[in-house]
C-alpha cells in the first residue's frame, strides 16, 4: 500500500511539469493539387486560444502545444485539415480545394462584381491557376483554347502579334468584330493584349450573351473581355520568374527540288534538235543554275526567347497593400532579322481607409516595345528558283543574286522574283512603341447609411509609336525614280489617347427572403490622335504629311438591379443608354436593354441530395449595338482637296479645288438581340462541374458597303444600314477533378462549341464579292441564306481516273456554256465544331499539364497552289520554282476558271497541342526560406492536319502564305521568398 502512495504522490508532483512541458510544431501547408505554398492560412489549436497563420512561403510555427491537441488548418476556398498532435515537431499539409467554397468566389462583370453561385448571364471566369503555360509572349495566350465560344487566332508567328479574338463568331459582316476588351474597368482596343505584362494578370472574365454584356451598350456587340490585374498584399512576398525558349520551324510548303526543278525546266522546254523552238528553249536551259538552294531553309532561323520578370508585393508603410512588378520579353521570329524586345513596369496599390468604407485603387503600367520588322518573304522564298544561290560575288545588289542582264543596277529584271534573303537583310524596318495606362478607382462606402457605395473611375491610356523603314538604293526592292535606284528613307509616327470617366451609385440590401442590388450612373470616353507620315526622303517629290482625327466620344447612363428570393430565384435587368460621335444628332442615342433569370433547381427540388451539387437553369434577353463602322464621320457632308492635277491657275498660281464627298445622314447604329438558355451543373462536391449554354444572335441594320440611288450622293456607294444576319449555336463546359488527394490530383477540362452564321438579307439581295487573291480576282462571297465569306468556285471536273481535268468544270445552269455564270457557293471557312482540352497532374512536387485545341470542318483555299500549280508558271520574266503538287495535276496555263477551282478548296481541319510542360517544386529551398520549381517544356509541340499548307489555322480562309509559328524547346525557373 506504501508503494501505491509513494507513486501517486509523485505522480501529483509531476503533474505541473507535465502542464509546463509543452511543446511547439513547425510546417508548411500546400495546394494539393499544384503543390504550391499557401500563403496567410489559419492555424488554429481547437479549443485553444493559441493560433498562427502561415507566411509567403506557406510555413508556420505554433508553440503551446501537448500532447492530445487538435489543430485545426483552414483556408477559404479549401477544406480544412484537422493534425492530432503527438509530440511531432514537423507537419506537411496539403489542402484541397472546396468546390462548395469556391463558389462564394466573386467575379468581375461590368460595373461591378456577383458571386459566381449567383451570376445569371453567359459568364467564364478563368484565373491563374488554370493559364496557359509555356512561353506566353502576349496575355491572349494565357487564354487560347479555354473558353468555350472564344476562338483565339495570333494568324502566324510574329512576335507579339495583335491576334484576332471572335465570341460566338462575332455579330457584323463589314463593321468590327472584336470583343471590347476592360482592363481593371478601363474599355481598351485588343492592342492591349499585345503590350500588357502576362505575369500581371490575375483573372479574365468573359461576358458572352447580351444579358451580361448590354451594360457595356454600344460596344458589346461581340462579348466583353474583363481582364482583372494582381494586387498587393500584407506580407512582403518577392517572386522571380524566368524563362528561356529556342525555336525551330517545323514545317514548309512543299515545292519542286533544285533537282525535280532541272527535270520540269527540260520537260517544258525541251530540245529535240528538229524543233524549230530548240534554240529559244535551249536559252531558257541555259539560264538554270548549278546550285541547290532551299530558299525556306534560307529566310528561317533558330530562335531565342528569355523572358524575365520580378515582382514584388508587400504592404507599403503598413497600410498600402502593393504590388511592383518589372519585367522584359525578347523574342526572335523566324524571319531572319525578325525580334521584339519588350520592357514593361507595372504599380498597384489599393489603399483602404476609414475601417474600409473608403477603398482606392491605382493602377499604373507603362511598356516599351522595340521591333525588327522582318518583311513577309514566304511568297518569293516558294517561287525562287532554286538553282540559283543566294550570294554572288559579281552582283551590284550587295553581292546578293538577283535576276539581271549585266552587272550594273538597272540591268535587273523588273518582273522576276526578288531574292528573298536580300529582302530580309537590306531591309531595316523598326518601330517602336510606348504604351502608358492605368486607372485611378475610388469606392466610399456611405458612414451614414451603409447599405449605399459611390464609385468613381478615372482611366487614361496613351499610346506613341515611331515606325521608320530604311532601304539602301542597292537593293533589288528600292524604290525607282527615273529609272534610278534611290533607295527608302521613310517614317511615322503618331500619338492617340483615350480618357475615362465611370461614376456610379450601388445600393445593396438584404430583406429577410429577398436581396437586392442596384447599379446606377453615368459614363463619359473620349479618343484622340494625331501624327504625321514622311514619304522617302531620297525623292524630291515625296512630302510630310500631318494628321489629326476626329474626336471619338462615347457618352453612356447606366443602370442595373440584380433580384434574388430565397436564394433559387435570381432576376437581372440592365439598360444603358449610349450616345456616340459617329453619327448625325437624329441618329446618335441607342438604347440597350437586357433581362435574365436564373433558378436554383437544387435548392429548389433537390436539396437533400448529396451527389447533385449545383443544378442552375439560366434564361437571358438582350441587345446590345454596334457603331465602329471604320469611316469616321461619313454621316456630314465633306469636301476633299484635289492634288496637283486638279488645281485651279489664277495669274500663275495654282489653288486646290474642294470637292464634295458621299455622305451619309442616315447612318445609325447595328443593334444584335441574344437570346440564350443555359444549365450550369455540378455533382460529387462539385468534382465534377461544368455549364451548357444555347444562344441565337439577331443583329439588324448591318453596315454594308451599298450603292446609292443615281444622282442622290456624291459617290457610287457607301456605308448604308441594310441587312440582317443571325448566328446560333451551342457551349459545353466540363469541369472534373479526376483524382483529389494527398499527394496526387489530376484535374482535366473539356470544352466544346458551335455556331452558325447565315446573312439573312443583304442590300437589295444582291450578292458582294470579297476575298481578292490577287490579278482581279475574288474567291469569296457574301450571299443571302449563306454564311459570310463563303468560297464562290468552280466545280472541277475528273476524269475515269479521278485525277482533275484542266480547264473541264460543271455547266452547273445547263446553258451548254461554262462561264461566270456558272460558279457556285462552296463550304465556308467557318468550322462545325471547336473543341479544347487541357489537363494538370501533380504528384508529389512534380507537375504536368498540357493543352490541346480542335478545329474541325473549316475550309481553306490553298491560293499558293491555285495560282502557281501550272508549268506555264514556270518562266515568269524569269525561270520560278513551282509547287510540288503541278506533278500531281500535270496542269499548263493558270486560268481564271481553274484559279477558281474547289480543287483547291481544302479541309482546314486541324489538332493542335499548344504546348506541354514538365517541373519539380523544391519547397525548402535555401534552407527553408524559399521554394524553387524548374521546369521544362516544349512550345507547339504538333500539329495534326490534313491541310497542304504551312498552317491551316489564320483568319481570313484564302491561303496566300503566313508566317509560320515555331516550335520550341522552353526551361525556366520560379523562386519565391
Amino acid at each position: 500500500m506504501k508503494t501505491i502512495y509513494k507513486k501517486l504522490l509523485f505522480l501529483f508532483l509531476l503533474m505541473p511539469l507535465s502542464v509546463l512541458a509543452q511543446s511547439s510544431i513547425s510546417g508548411v501547408v500546400l495546394d494539393a493539387k499544384t503543390s504550391q505554398p499557401l500563403p496567410g492560412v489559419n492555424v488554429i489549436v481547437q479549443g485553444a486560444s493559441n493560433s498562427t497563420t502561415t507566411d509567403f512561403d506557406g510555413k508556420f510555427l505554433l508553440n503551446g502545444l501537448k500532447n492530445g491537441d487538435k489543430i485545426v488548418v483552414s483556408y477559404v476556398g479549401y477544406q480544412s485539415e484537422t493534425i492530432n498532435y503527438s509530440g511531432q515537431k514537423q507537419v506537411s499539409v496539403s489542402l484541397n480545394e472546396d468546390s462548395t467554397q469556391l463558389q462564394e468566389v466573386v467575379v468581375q462583370i461590368g460595373y461591378g462584381s456577383v458571386k459566381k453561385k449567383d451570376a445569371t448571364g453567359s459568364v467564364t471566369v478563368i484565373s491563374a491557376k488554370d493559364f496557359n503555360k509555356g512561353a506566353n509572349v502576349t496575355v491572349d495566350n494565357l487564354l487560347t483554347g479555354k473558353v468555350a465560344g472564344v476562338a483565339i487566332n495570333t494568324n502566324g508567328g510574329s512576335p507579339g502579334s495583335v491576334p484576332t479574338i471572335r465570341i460566338r463568331g462575332g455579330s457584323s459582316l463589314l463593321a468590327n468584330n472584336d470583343p471590347l476588351i476592360v482592363l481593371d474597368g478601363l474599355p481598351m482596343d485588343s492592342r492591349v493584349l499585345a503590350t500588357l505584362n502576362p505575369n500581371d494578370v490575375e483573372s479574365f472574365t468573359v461576358l458572352k450573351d447580351a444579358s451580361a454584356t448590354a451594360i457595356y451598350g454600344s460596344r458589346a456587340s461581340n462579348g466583353v473581355i474583363i481582364i482583372t490585374t494582381k494586387k498587393g498584399g500584407k506580407n512582403l512576398q518577392v517572386e522571380y520568374n524566368f524563362q528561356y525558349g529556342s525555336g525551330n520551324k517545323f514545317n514548309k510548303i512543299d515545292v519542286l527540288s533544285a533537282d525535280q526543278f532541272r527535270e520540269a525546266v527540260n520537260f517544258v522546254y525541251p530540245v529535240t534538235g528538229s524543233s524549230p523552238n530548240d534554240a529559244f528553249n535551249q536559252s531558257i536551259r541555259d539560264k538554270v543554275g548549278t546550285a541547290n538552294t532551299d530558299w525556306q531553309e534560307e529566310i528561317y532561323r533558330r530562335t531565342d526567347y528569355i523572358d524575365n520578370n520580378l515582382s514584388l508585393k508587400g504592404n507599403l508603410f503598413k497600410r498600402i497593400p502593393t504590388r511592383l512588378t518589372i519585367g522584359n520579353t525578347y523574342q526572335e521570329g523566324l524571319r531572319l532579322t525578325d525580334k521584339l524586345n519588350r520592357n514593361s513596369v507595372s504599380l498597384n496599390m489599393s489603399p483602404s481607409f476609414f475601417d474600409n468604407h473608403l477603398k482606392t485603387r491605382l493602377s499604373v503600367n507603362f511598356t516599351n516595345s522595340k521591333r525588327r520588322n522582318a518583311p513577309g518573304v514566304e511568297g518569293s522564298a516558294i517561287l525562287m528558283d532554286p538553282t540559283q544561290p543566294v550570294y554572288d560575288p559579281e552582283s551590284p545588289f550587295d553581292g546578293f543574286f538577283e535576276f539581271r542582264s549585266g552587272n550594273t543596277l538597272n540591268s535587273f529584271a523588273p518582273i522576276a522574283v526578288p531574292n528573298p534573303v536580300a529582302q530580309l537583310l537590306q531591309t531595316n524596318n523598326t518601330s517602336e512603341n510606348n504604351k502608358l495606362f492605368g486607372n485611378f478607382e475610388v469606392d466610399y462606402k456611405f458612414h451614414f447609411f451603409p447599405d449605399l457605395r459611390w464609385v468613381t473611375n478615372l482611366g487614361y491610356d496613351r499610346d506613341s509609336g515611331f515606325s521608320r523603314n530604311i532601304t539602301p538604293s542597292t537593293a533589288r526592292t528600292s524604290p525607282i525614280r527615273l529609272n534610278q535606284f534611290i533607295g527608302n528613307n521613310s517614317y511615322n509616327d503618331g500619338v492617340g489617347t483615350n480618357k475615362l470617366l465611370d461614376t456610379y451609385f450601388v445600393y445593396s440590401k438584404n430583406l429577410n427572403d429577398f436581396s437586392i442590388d442596384f447599379t446606377a450612373g453615368y459614363s463619359y470616353q473620349i479618343f484622340e490622335s494625331y501624327g504625321k507620315s514622311r514619304g522617302n526622303s531620297n525623292d524630291p517629290d515625296a512630302f510630310t504629311q500631318k494628321f489629326e482625327s476626329d474626336d471619338i466620344v462615347y457618352v453612356g447612363y447606366i443602370g442595373r438591379t440584380n433580384l434574388s428570393y430565397k436564394n433559387k430565384y435570381y432576376l437581372t435587368l440592365s439598360y444603358r443608354r449610349d450616345g456616340t460621335s459617329r453619327f448625325g444628332e437624329l441618329n446618335r442615342w441607342g438604347n440597350f436593354p437586357a433581362a435574365t433569370f436564373a433558378w436554383k433547381l437544387k435548392e429548389e427540388f433537390f436539396s437533400k441530395s448529396n451527389s447533385l451539387s449545383e443544378l442552375k437553369l439560366k434564361a437571358g434577353w438582350g441587345v446590345t449595338g454596334q457603331q465602329d463602322i471604320g469611316v469616321g464621320t461619313f454621316y456630314l457632308p465633306q469636301y476633299f482637296l484635289g492634288n496637283q492635277n486638279t488645281q485651279y491657275s489664277i495669274d500663275n498660281n495654282y489653288f486646290p479645288i474642294a470637292q464634295p464627298g458621299g455622305f451619309n445622314p442616315n447612318l445609325k447604329w447595328e443593334e444584335t438581340t441574344t437570346y440564350n438558355v443555359g444549365l450550369d451543373y455540378g455533382f460529387n462536391d462539385n468534382r465534377l462541374n461544368g455549364s451548357l449554354d444555347f444562344f441565337y444572335k439577331k443583329s439588324e441594320d448591318l453596315f454594308q458597303l451599298a450603292p446609292f440611288a443615281d444622282g442622290s450622293n456624291f459617290t457610287n456607294q457607301g456605308p448604308q444600314n441594310i441587312g440582317t444576319m443571325s448566328v446560333k449555336g451551342f457551349e459545353l463546359n466540363v469541369n472534373y477533378d479526376v483524382i483529389r488527394g494527398k499527394d496526387l490530383n489530376w484535374d482535366v477540362n473539356f470544352n466544346a462549341s458551335k455556331f452558325e452564321r447565315r446573312i439573312d438579307e443583304i442590300a437589295g439581295g444582291v450578292s458582294i464579292p470579297v476575298g481578292n487573291i490577287g490579278i482581279g480576282t475574288d474567291s469569296q462571297i457574301m450571299a443571302q441564306g449563306f454564311t459570310p465569306n463563303s468560297f464562290f468556285v468552280y466545280k472541277q471536273l475528273y476524269n475515269p481516273n479521278g485525277s482533275p481535268i484542266e480547264g473541264a468544270f460543271a455547266d452547273l445552269n445547263g446553258d451548254g456554256i461554262v462561264n461566270t455564270s456558272d460558279r457556285y457557293i462552296y463550304k465556308n471557312t467557318d468550322p462545325d465544331l471547336v473543341l479544347g482540352f487541357s489537363t494538370s497532374v501533380t504528384f508529389s512536387n512534380f507537375d504536368l499539364g498540357f493543352n490541346l485545341r480542335a478545329s474541325l470542318g473549316n475550309r481553306i483555299l490553298n491560293v499558293v497552289k491555285s495560282r502557281s500549280s501550272y508549268y506555264d508558271r514556270i518562266l515568269n520574266g524569269e525561270l520560278q520554282n513551282l509547287p510540288s503538287s503541278v506533278l500531281d495535276y500535270n496542269f499548263n496555263t493558270p486560268g481564271t476558271g481553274q484559279i477558281l477551282s474547289d480543287l483547291f478548296v481544302e479541309n482546314g481541319s486541324f489538332l493542335r497541342m499548344d504546348y506541354a510542360t514538365f517541373g519539380y517544386t523544391f519547397q525548402d529551398w535555401l534552407d527553408g526560406k524559399a521554394t524553387l520549381r524548374l521546369f521544362t517544356g516544349v512550345q507547339n509541340p504538333f500539329i495534326i492536319t490534313e491541310y497542304s499548307g504551312l498552317d491551316p489555322e489564320f483568319s481570313g480562309g484564302n491561303d496566300q502564305t503566313i508566317y509560320p509559328r515555331q516550335r520550341q524547346i522552353l526551361f525556366g525557373v520560379n523562386v519565391k521568398f
